[in-house]
Parts: structure tokens; sequence; C-alpha cells
């Protein structure tokens, strides 16, 4: 199991579609899930918003979409300590974890998801300024002490990549973390 961790527009899907080139993961893309829901559903009110899901409904979709006798990358999950402690409590005995932490700056971000707006991105979740704002405050709220936590605990393999510069580097350097 690879959990594909960062920020927003850090290239959590480019890396994980790059990595499944190579291996033959399930991909499970949980802010996809969400986004798919119909635009009236309370899921879809709340990431319109940049809030997060409450764990609950993320725990029902992780047990419905996790299949134990494959590899999988999950991206965009755990978001919250909570989630993270749940993961390894009802997976660590079934799968390696690994965990890729893609980091790179705030305005690197930024950049990166209003070059998917350009692009013609209809995400609700990049619909404003201020859920883009409200996003990245959840990350870095939410989910920086749940890297944290994944960071130290037992029988998580922890690595953290520099995801700003050179695209073909940084896939390099996520190969040669998980080849330790």
């Amino acid at each position: 199991m690879i959990l594909m961790m960062g920020g927003q527009g850090v290239g959590k899907g480019t890396f994980s579609r790059m990595l499944m080139s190579q291996h033959p993961y399930k991909y499970i893309e949980t802010g996809a899930i969400l986004r798919s829901m119909p635009a009236d559903s309370d899921i879809a009110k709340i990431i319109s918003t940049g809030d997060l899901v409450p764990d609950e409904i993320l725990f029902d979709l992780m047990r419905d979409s996790i299949d134990t006798n494959r590899d999988i990358i999950i991206d965009g999950f755990p978001r919250r300590v909570s989630q993270a402690k749940w993961l390894v409590e009802n997976y660590a005995d079934k799968f390696d974890i690994y965990v890729l932490y893609l980091d790179a700056p705030t305005d690197i971000l930024i950049a990166r998801i209003n070059k998917r707006i350009n692009a013609g991105s209809n995400r609700p979740d990049d619909a404003s300024v201020d859920v883009i704002r409200r996003r990245l405050d959840n990350f870095f709220n939410e989910t920086i002490p749940a890297v944290e936590w994944l960071r130290t605990a037992h029988g998580v393999h922890f690595a953290q990549v520099d995801s700003r510069g050179n695209i073909d580097e940084n896939f390099a350097e996520i190969i040669a973390a998980l080849e330790k």
C-alpha cells in the first residue's frame, strides 16, 4: 500500500499514474470518488466549501475500495491523524505501508492549482480562491499532523520527496525511496 500524501497540486495524481505505468496497482483517488457524488449530496456540499469529509464516511469508502489481494495506491487519504491511525490499525497487518510525502511550497501549490483551473478543470474544490485557501489551510492544520504521525508510526515506511523540480527527477527519487 502506497499512500500518496501532500498538498493540493503537489502531483499526487501525476506520480500515481507514473507508478501505475510500471506496476498494476489499484488506484484509489478519494477526491475523485467524492467529487463523483451527486451535486446535491451532503458530500458534494462539503467538498465544494473546501471542508474535509467526516471520518466515518471516509472509513466506509475506504473499506469498500481497498482490496487486500492487490497492491494499491491511495491518493487523498488519510487527511487527519484519526484517519491515519484507523488505516494503520486496520491494514498494517495486511500490507506493507509506504508513505510518499510529496513536498512543495505553498506558492507552487497555488500556481499548479491555477494551471489546472486554466486548463479547464471543473472541479468544485477548485472553484474559488476562498475554497482553495480553505483546502490549503485544512492541509496544513489537519493533514500535516497526520503526515508527522505516520512519519514515526510503527511498521510504516516513510519517504519525503521535494516535488517542486523536474518531474522525471522527482519520479526517480520516488522510485529510489520505494526501493529502499
